[in-house]
């Protein structure tokens, strides 16, 4: 490829990814919306916790699932403990042991995936609900998701994540919000193309007992469309997580996430049929490219390199990229500059797009998990 189609090419998939795909998204949300039917029910429902080594929070969790506003005899609580050495089993089984809606499942230290899997084994309620030790759902979020579930064509519904300090202060930065924004324009008018682990909720019959190595935040909503049903997503059903205390943290965690999304993508899992020509599209539009954002940087900036000398276009944009960079640094030193931490943000998510390919190319997709420092 000549450095001027590398330019414009990397140009094209940026500018799309980031603006082009979510403006059309909307505008088919208005055009073409497919409203969920939505009805007040409360199915049984068991609420599956994973943890590993949780002790600081797993007790404020257990409470946190026992306070929904939800029937006590259609809820279950069940802690699958993935080869926990901490105190997590022992806390859990003491709450287990002063209330019957409370279970705990000791799991050998397989994955998250895999103790999920179990927990499903385990129980026989009629939706699967899966949340985080970390995460404190609000009172009415399970009601809230199992509402979209009353649609015949919903398999999966997924709530919305809110990052709170402990102060309460809202830590959601821009870039979070978009994604969110996106989210919904694509569960309006098709199905969402990601979820995320802290609240989302599933019917019995649509589970799929997949590949431990492959998550449900990424799997389930393309296994989803495969089966013929919709991945939904409800902002109204919403979950508070602390957020990671440093960039540092923030990389090292999207570094992990991205690397298991690539093995969905990288092995042809997420494109292969049945799959609407409209969902495919989105795949390659909001993952594909999505996380092809620092490959796509990389390119961008190396063949600008290449054509400055070409004309005024290409110094100016040149010039536009170093800017970007030096807003970028100006975040990382935590100066008082109008757009640097958003600026500074955006780097680390495209940064681990690069660190995360490289890992999965080094070592696959990793069965097991580890917390993320200062969320807890």
């Amino acid at each position: 490829m000549s450095a001027k189609g590398l330019f414009w090419g990397s140009l094209g998939a940026l500018a799309w990814t980031h603006a082009g795909y979510p403006l059309a998204m909307g505008a088919l949300a208005r055009i073409r919306p497919r409203p969920v039917r939505k009805v007040d029910q409360t199915p049984s429902v068991a609420l599956v916790v994973s943890a590993h080594d949780e002790e600081a929070v797993i007790r404020r969790r257990i409470e946190n699932a026992l306070a929904l506003d939800y029937p006590e005899d259609a809820l279950e609580v069940v802690v699958a403990s993935d080869g926990s050495t901490d105190l997590t089993d022992a806390i859990v089984g003491e709450i287990a042991a002063e209330n019957p809606r409370v279970r705990l499942l000791q799991c050998p230290r397989e994955g998250k995936v895999a103790a999920q899997h179990r927990a499903v084994r385990a129980t026989s309620s009629d939706v699967l609900a899966f949340t985080d030790a970390n995460s404190a759902w609000k009172p009415d979020a399970l009601r809230a998701l199992t509402r979209n579930l009353a649609d015949s064509e919903v398999g999966y519904v997924c709530g919305q994540l809110r990052l709170e300090s402990p102060d309460g202060a809202n830590m959601e930065g821009a870039y979070w919000l978009y994604e969110m924004w996106v989210r919904e324009q694509e569960s309006i008018a098709s199905s969402i193309t990601a979820g995320n682990g802290a609240i989302y909720a599933v019917k019995r019959e649509a589970y799929v007992e997949d590949d431990p190595k492959f998550g449900h935040d990424f799997g389930f909503p393309y296994l989803m469309e495969q089966m013929g049903r919709r991945a939904v997503y409800e902002p109204a059903a919403l979950a508070i997580e602390k957020p990671a205390a440093e960039p540092e943290d923030e990389y090292g965690r999207k570094v992990r996430t991205i690397s298991r999304a690539l093995g969905h993508i990288l092995t042809g899992r997420a494109l292969r049929g049945p799959t609407r020509p409209l969902y495919l599209a989105q795949l390659v539009s909001h993952r594909v490219l999505r996380y092809s954002t620092g490959i796509l940087h990389l390119g961008l900036l190396a063949s600008n390199l290449v054509l400055v000398a070409r004309g005024p276009f290409y110094r100016v944009f040149l010039l536009f990229q170093l800017a970007g960079l030096g807003l970028a640094g100006a975040g990382k030193a935590r100066l008082p500059v109008p757009g640097a931490r958003l600026a500074y943000y955006y780097f680390v998510v495209t940064k681990a797009t690069v660190a995360a390919l490289v890992r999965y190319l080094r070592s696959g997709t990793p069965q097991t998990w580890e917390k993320a420092k200062g969320t807890r």
